[in-house]
């Protein structure tokens, strides 16, 4: 999705309220304070909660659109902001709490690309720190319950955007799809490609990246995984070495 665009930008930061999930990731943090690194942190919604509960956050993102937006919310100026992938981010700093939230995970289309994104989080996890990040469970026909899907997405300016996303291919592991926003005046389109790895094939991976999985849960209210039912995947990971 072409998240550099400022209009789709705006509409991703209005769809994308501060919701369950991101209180998931907050309970996460809530015995700090503590030093949070959000890798994919796109508008900046959640870090900018966390700054406001006292957290030394750092928010990580290659698009700088979604950075100008995060940029302008309240106590963004308390933050630092990075403009970068998950693969590619450096820094000295180490950190108590890694997060990469709003099922970003799933645009790492290669195992190439998650293993880059999960040394990014064992390079710069503190000892005794805990990463988190989730995925959708692919058991569940997540193309048939997108196929045609709409909303209507009220905007701050006080218009609504229609969004209608429509499937255009699955393959195995990865879905594709086109989202149109239509404005009173004209309409945007754009298209992603998500893969559905599977709770067994991340786990290897995470061995392989030297994180020991703590636990995976099934849902926001921290219900544990049920392969069959479960629609979220979500681990919660330490350094094993």
């Amino acid at each position: 999705m072409d998240y550099q665009d400022p209009q789709i930008a705006e509409i991703y930061d209005a769809a994308n309220p501060l919701a369950e999930d991101g209180r998931f990731y907050l309970a996460l943090a809530e015995s700090g304070p503590y030093s949070v690194l959000d890798l994919g942190c796109g508008t900046g919604t959640l870090c900018c909660a966390l700054a406001e509960q006292g957290h030394r956050v750092t928010g990580v993102d290659p698009a700088a659109a979604m950075l100008d937006v995060a940029r302008r919310k309240p106590h963004a100026e308390q933050l630092h902001w990075v403009e970068s992938t998950a693969q590619s981010f450096r820094s000295q700093m180490r950190f108590d709490r890694i997060v990469m939230t709003g099922h970003a995970f799933q645009t790492l289309l290669t195992d190439d690309d998650i293993m880059a994104a999960l040394e990014t989080m064992h390079v710069h996890l503190s000892s005794g720190g805990r990463v988190a990040f989730e995925t959708r469970n692919p058991s569940i026909d997540w193309a048939g319950e997108w196929a045609g899907r709409q909303r209507l997405i009220p905007m701050p300016s006080g218009e609504e955007v229609e969004e209608t996303l429509e499937v255009t291919e699955k393959d195995g592991e990865f879905i594709s799809f086109r989202t149109s926003y239509r404005f009173q005046y004209e309409t945007l389109t754009t298209t992603s490609t998500l893969r559905f790895a599977t709770r067994e094939h991340i786990q290897v991976l995470l061995d392989h990246a030297g994180l020991a999985l703590q636990e995976v849960l099934g849902d926001w209210d921290a219900s544990p995984f049920d392969a069959a039912r479960s629609r979220e995947i979500i681990f919660v990971a330490e350094k094993a070495r």
